[in-house]
Parts: structure tokens; C-alpha cells; sequence
């Protein structure tokens, strides 16, 4: 800038209008804030607006059933497997060509009863020979004991005709045995299951030719995990199931103690009377046993819940229209239903909104017009599931 030119004088805007009307709108705010502050404590609220009245919240509707515990009968139940009571493998014991075949498979036969014969022409040729031997032999015997009698022979020769007499009959013996070897006989009663012979057909002695089932009784085999081992006993009564349908009544007669190492468990055996053999052996079948009686409440499995740590249990609605729960225990369980104990002998089950409500809660109960039935509670044989 050169020394003639003057300096800009410095700007200044309180001589221009409008220049103070900030001032009076930041004075009339902050006046009407200490104003809106001060308001309560000048013109405090009514009580009657400051304790107001809050609606509680209704009680949940729920509905329930009562319920009265009954005697059920607790069972044992396991899959299990029939088999005969004998099985024989039929062997020839001797070899040759058969000659007759006066069983067919799938007769009943008794014990004794012929099923083929083989070729005896060289067994008959033996049992000749040795009785021709023991005629021989008792002859000289004779003989020789009366040459004795009369001081002639000695006591050592009478020893020799007795020896040979001896073993004479047990050739007799032998003989005769192999040509009843040549017979096949049913070893005791029962059903020939299968013969593989056929007339003119070379048997082979030791060869499995047919095989022999005796199936009355039906013998069940089950397995017992041993946490139930203490529950079967011999003797019991079983209700066995086939998987036809057909249901039987049977008694355990044998309880394994020594466990199979693989599954940890005890084999147990239930004959079933099966008198006209209509019941083939190796079908599957469902027994359960009863083991004990105890007193429950029969519920839909619908109704069981579970509490916060798990537990498995009912609730019900006590006499102040409260909630209760009540841990359970499913003794036994149908197609309809479960058999809980657990509860009271009297109580007040929720069957609809147990979901919706928790311990302690007060509900306002109604009767559920559905009810449950009680099921068929009989020994085992009736058409109820039950579990172990």
C-alpha cells in the first residue's frame, strides 16, 4: 500500500437496524425456560393424577381335568425269537443205498418212528456169520467145561473157550447194531422238517440228511439288560406276541447269570404250549412280562412338559388356582396314552395352556369337556405298548 492511501475504516454493526433483536429473542428463551422449570414446583400435578391406578394382568385361562390315580400293572417288555424246543439233525451212521423212505417231510412222527432204510444184505452177512461164531463158541464151552467136570482139560483151556465165548457175543452184538444202523428212526417226537433223500440215493454215514423239530412247547429266547435282571424270575407268567398277530400265554423256566460280553446281557427262555403245532418256530414275537403293580394317573403324552432344568413332569392347578409341578415318571405307555406316577391320588391336570404358564402362577381353571379314557390295564395278552 503506497503512503497517500488511507486505511479501510474497521466494519461496525451496532449502528445497523436490527442489529440488537438477537439479544431479545436469546433473553425471551431463556426467561420462558427457567419458567418451564420453575412450573412444577409453583403448580405441582394433583395426587390424584400422580398415583393413577394400573390394571393388574388377568389371570391365564387354562383347562383342566381331574384326575384319580388307578392300579396298573408295570411290565416288562422285550422282542424276542421262537425256536423249538428239540432240533435233531438227522445223520446216517452208516453207509449205503437207500432202500425205502416211509416218512415225507412235514410229517409227525413219534419217537422210534422209521424214516428211511438203507441196503442190509452185507449187515445181514455179518449178524449170520457172528451167530454161527457164537453157536461155535458156546458149543466149545460146553465141551470143555465137561472135559473139566471129568479131570480131562485143564482150568487155563476152560478160560480160553470162555473168552472166545465172550467175544463171540460181542461180535453178535456189534453186528446186529450196525444192521439196526441201517434204520433212520426219529429220535423223538416231532415234525420232520426236511429229508434230503431219495430212494436209490448213496447215504454216506455222518452226513446231515434231514433234521427233526420238536415244537411243542415253543421255546422264546429274549435278552434282559441287567439294570431289569432283578425283575425275571423263573416262574413268572409272559404274554408273547408273535409277529402273526397270534398271542400266547407262557411261563420263563430259564434266567441266564452270566451275561453275554458283548451286550451285557442275560439270555431268558418262556416255553409257550403249542400242541397242534400251528406256530412255526424262528418267528419274531413281543413279550412282556409283569413285574410289579403301582398307582398312576393315565394322560395323553400331550400334557408332559419339561421343567427349567430338564426334568420331566405335569403341571396341575391346586385349591387356590395356583400352579404346580409335579415331576413324573412314565411307568408304562399304550397307543392312547401314558401311565405316569408321581402326582397326588387326586389331581387337577392342565390339558390345554400348560405352556403358557409357570410355577406359582395363579390361572383361572375350566373343565376340559374332552377327557381322557382310561385304557385296558390287563396282564399282558391285552393290546396295550408298554415299555420297559
Amino acid at each position: 500500500m503506497s503512503e497517500g492511501e488511507q486505511k479501510p475504516a474497521p466494519l461496525d454493526f451496532r449502528d445497523e437496524p436490527g442489529s440488537s433483536r438477537s439479544k431479545w429473542v436469546a433473553g425471551l428463551l431463556a426467561v420462558a425456560l427457567v419458567g418451564w422449570m420453575g412450573s412444577g414446583i409453583i403448580l405441582p400435578a394433583p395426587d390424584d393424577a400422580a398415583e393413577a391406578p394400573v390394571d393388574a394382568a388377568a389371570a391365564v385361562a387354562v383347562s383342566v381335568r381331574d384326575s384319580r390315580a388307578e392300579r396298573v400293572t408295570k411290565t416288562f417288555s422285550a422282542q424276542g425269537q421262537a425256536q423249538p424246543d428239540r432240533r435233531a439233525i438227522l445223520r446216517p451212521q452208516t453207509t449205503g443205498e437207500v432202500i425205502d423212505l416211509p416218512a415225507r417231510k412235514g410229517q409227525t412222527l413219534a419217537a422210534g418212528d422209521e424214516i428211511a432204510r438203507l441196503s442190509t444184505r452185507e449187515l445181514e452177512a455179518r449178524v449170520q456169520q457172528a451167530r454161527q461164531e457164537l453157536v461155535r463158541a458156546e458149543e466149545d464151552n460146553t465141551s470143555t467145561q465137561s472135559l473139566v467136570d471129568r479131570g480131562i482139560a485143564t482150568a487155563a483151556r476152560l478160560r480160553e473157550t470162555r473168552a472166545a465165548l465172550a467175544a463171540a457175543q460181542a461180535q453178535l452184538t456189534q453186528a446186529e447194531e450196525g444192521l439196526d444202523a441201517a434204520v433212520i428212526r426219529a429220535p423223538f417226537d416231532g415234525r420232520l422238517d426236511s429229508l434230503d433223500l431219495e430212494i436209490g440215493a448213496f447215504a454216506t454215514a455222518g452226513n446231515e440228511v434231514g433234521i427233526l423239530l420238536d415244537t411243542d412247547p415253543l421255546r422264546i429266547v429274549i435278552q434282559v439288560p441287567q439294570q431289569s435282571l432283578a425283575l425275571i424270575r423263573a416262574g413268572q407268567e409272559a404274554g408273547v406276541t408273535f409277529i402273526t398277530g397270534e398271542e400266547r400265554t407262557g411261563t420263563i423256566e430259564y434266567v441266564s447269570r452270566d451275561a453275554v460280553a458283548e451286550t451285557r446281557t442275560f439270555r431268558a427262555e418262556i416255553t409257550v404250549p403249542n400242541p397242534d403245532g400251528a406256530i412255526a418256530s424262528g418267528l419274531s414275537v413281543q413279550v412282556r412280562i409283569p413285574t410289579e403293580d403301582v398307582t398312576a394317573h393315565f394322560v395323553s403324552p400331550a400334557i408332559l412338559s419339561l421343567s427349567e432344568d430338564g426334568r420331566l413332569g405335569v403341571k396341575t392347578v391346586d385349591a387356590a388356582d395356583k400352579v404346580v409341578f409335579h415331576e413324573v415318571v412314565v411307568e408304562r405307555a399304550q397307543r392312547d396314552g401314558v401311565w405316569i406316577s408321581g402326582l397326588p391320588e387326586e389331581a387337577r391336570i392342565i390339558t390345554i395352556g400348560q405352556g403358557f404358564v409357570s410355577q406359582g402362577e395363579t390361572v383361572d381353571p375350566t373343565a376340559d369337556p374332552d377327557t381322557v379314557a382310561a385304557a385296558d390295564v390287563a396282564l399282558p395278552g391285552g393290546t396295550g405298548t408298554e415299555i420297559e
